[in-house]
């Protein structure tokens, strides 16, 4: 944590194929280590061919602790898809499946996490290209997030081109970030972000210009206040009370 704010990133990162053509997972891990996010979402994370050090184990043993991963891809030589990384220990994780007929598969992983500031639910996804098929997904998203109770944020690639998933999660997830990473040499498109609840726990976000050599896409950070209710502070105190008199 920062200052009691929870850090979040988000980033498709390519592969780890920069814009030099080259494979450099390294520098991926370097440009996120360099914000120090407590919690991150990284899109087309891929192991096919890479058998000898996989990208999500690497990922995991240099940014997180705890790891959950969506395979949308699965071949002979290894896999593609998405992953959620954090610090802190993962509950109750899901794979809601996403997918479209006739298209790419695609999934929501869905965790609670439980961060030094409370239980916060995190979901992540990587929505497809075309905007029927973006569409549907969102409006299966949509009811997923009507099932969660209590602060939630909603993270990754949207591939919203038309604008469909803003006006999808605002009404129930007011703060977002606002900032274009699509493409990443000369960004033009907002289409990868974070929305989340309660209004006012987005508390800042940016986007890092290196990561133009890294992906075709920027990544996107952002800190979060995570509000405590008054019986969880209750509850903390209760419990140092019985710490001291044990």
């Amino acid at each position: 944590m920062h200052d009691n704010f929870i850090r979040l990133a988000t980033w498709n990162i390519h592969a780890g194929i920069g814009s030099d053509r080259r494979y450099n997972l390294a520098r991926i891990i370097e440009i996120l280590r360099s914000h120090a996010p407590d919690i991150i979402a990284l899109q087309e994370v891929d192991s096919r061919g890479r058998m000898e050090d996989l990208p999500l184990e690497a990922l995991t043993r240099a940014l997180g602790e705890y790891s959950a991963e969506a395979r949308t891809i699965v071949a002979p030589d290894g896999h593609y898809g998405h992953i959620l990384l954090s610090h802190w220990a993962m509950h109750d994780v899901r794979l809601h499946d996403l997918s479209v007929p006739h298209r790419e598969a695609r999934f929501a992983i869905e965790a609670a996490l439980d961060t030094p500031r409370g239980r916060l639910t995190v979901i992540a996804a990587h929505l497809g290209l075309r905007a029927g098929e973006g569409r549907q997904q969102i409006e299966r998203l949509s009811k997923i997030i009507g099932t969660v109770d209590g602060p939630l944020v909603v993270v990754g690639d949207f591939n919203d081109w038309h604008g469909h998933v803003r006006r999808t999660l605002l009404p129930t997830l007011p703060d977002r970030s606002r900032h274009k990473t699509f493409p990443a040499r000369y960004p033009l498109l907002d289409i990868d972000g974070i929305y989340c609840r309660p209004a006012g726990m987005l508390k800042g976000s940016w986007v890092e210009r290196a990561g133009r050599k890294a992906s075709d896409h920027l990544p996107v950070i952002a800190d979060l206040a995570l509000v405590v209710s008054v019986r969880q502070e209750m509850e903390t105190m209760a419990g140092s009370d019985a710490d001291i008199h044990k």
